[in-house]
């Protein structure tokens, strides 16, 4: 797999400028204007930092090398809890437990300043892109998985007066060991237009075949990755596909709604466009799985039949798409919805204020991936 990933504190720096996020780097940056100008080619690392830089962890409390939480089955653990101004600059969990279907079973909630509801609600392997519950190798600008099932998020994550993440277990058995690393710094002020980080999961198990003819101009029988009000940006959405039917199943446009609930304002040519690939992402017998910096599709099995497991990602680091007053974020499910598939997904974006109006999470079972019975031949013929 390709291993395109730029050095992480320049991504970081990147992040910041397109979503000013970072104080820290900001205060930085101005205090070299004003007392080290024509320094520029200094890096941000070599030059004094105004943050103080922790870790709540999942160590050991009495000093012993039990370094990990067991979760029993319907309990809820707290992750992190911590009081403002902050950023988290990154996330690492890995996981022993006896259920094999661990990552769809244990939910990852994140909530800003004290609301009661969440702004990130996601099952843990679907927040890290294993959509379909199994673990594989990938490498992104954000999120990525090792080869020994360590989990890491780079994503920033202001917040102004708090911030907690916990996970419950929602599976009938125990989660043996829960390791956790949050890495955050607590900075002295943010800037006013700082937003607060959401994530949401959505599934459509199968997606319903729509009965409105061949054209669709509208998006309304669309899978929706997310719906959302008020003022932020979209940085993007993983997506696993567990096909029902044969045929290639990628021949859905993207149809992004913004400020305008009516119509579209972006309109794409294909689910293997928007994931910056090509051609059916080389079909059914030249699929090779690929993971970049700002998209892949890391993993693609038995690909154009009934079985065929597909994991995709797109991210809007280089173009975050804004709006102000609305948002909804969603994909044909084949030409003009012609396909009964199975879709898991998760959309990430930032907002102003945590925004926590989210549909209900679904039942822990419908959440495991498996092949649904639909009737007829849906689907297009293969590229």
């Amino acid at each position: 797999m390709s291993s395109e990933i730029a050095p992480r504190r320049g991504f970081l720096q990147r992040l910041a400028g397109v979503a000013g996020l970072s104080a820290a780097a900001s205060s930085a940056r101005a205090q070299g204007a004003s007392s080290g100008a024509g320094y520029a080619f200094l890096p941000d690392y070599s030059r004094a930092q105004n943050y103080r830089s922790l870790k709540q962890s999942s160590f050991d409390r009495t000093g012993g090398n039990a370094d990990a939480w067991p979760i029993e089955p319907g309990a809820t653990r707290e992750l992190f809890a911590a009081d403002g101004p902050g950023v988290i600059t990154h996330i690492w969990y890995t996981i022993a437990a006896e259920s094999s279907n661990h990552l769809k079973e244990i939910v990852i909630r994140v909530y800003w300043d004290g609301h009661p509801k969440p702004s990130v609600e996601v099952p843990v392997g679907d927040f890290f892109g294993l959509n379909l519950g199994q673990y594989f190798v990938y490498q992104s600008a954000f999120l990525n998985c090792s080869s020994v099932k360590a989990l890491n998020c780079y994503f920033a994550m202001p917040f102004r007066r708090s911030a907690r993440i916990t996970a419950t277990n929602e599976g009938t058995r125990k989660v043996d060991a829960f390791y956790s690393n949050i890495d955050y710094q607590v900075v002295p002020s943010l800037p006013d237009d700082v937003l607060y980080f959401h994530a949401q999961y959505r599934q459509g198990t199968p997606n319903k075949v729509s009965s409105r003819g061949d054209k669709n101009l509208d998006g309304q029988d669309n899978y929706v990755f997310a719906e959302t009000r008020g003022r932020g940006h979209l940085m993007g959405v993983t997506l696993g596909v567990l096909q029902n039917t044969d045929h290639w199943m990628g021949e859905g446009d993207e149809m992004i709604f913004v400020d305008n609930e009516e119509h579209p304002v972006i309109n794409g040519t294909g689910t293997e466009d928007y994931f910056n690939g090509a051609w059916d992402f080389g079909g059914r017998d030249g699929a090779i799985p690929f993971a970049h910096l700002y998209n892949g599709a890391p993993l693609m099995v038995d690909p154009e039949h009934a079985g065929g497991r597909y994991c995709l990602y797109r991210w809007h680091a280089d173009n975050p798409v804004t709006f102000s007053r609305y948002l909804k974020y969603t994909i044909e499910h084949g030409h003009a919805n012609d396909r009964a598939d199975n879709f898991f997904s998760v959309a990430y974006w930032y907002q102003a204020g945590a925004y926590t109006d989210f549909p209900a999470l679904p039942p822990v079972q419908s959440r495991i991936p498996r092949l649904k019975a639909v009737p007829g031949p849906v689907g297009a013929e293969p590229g």
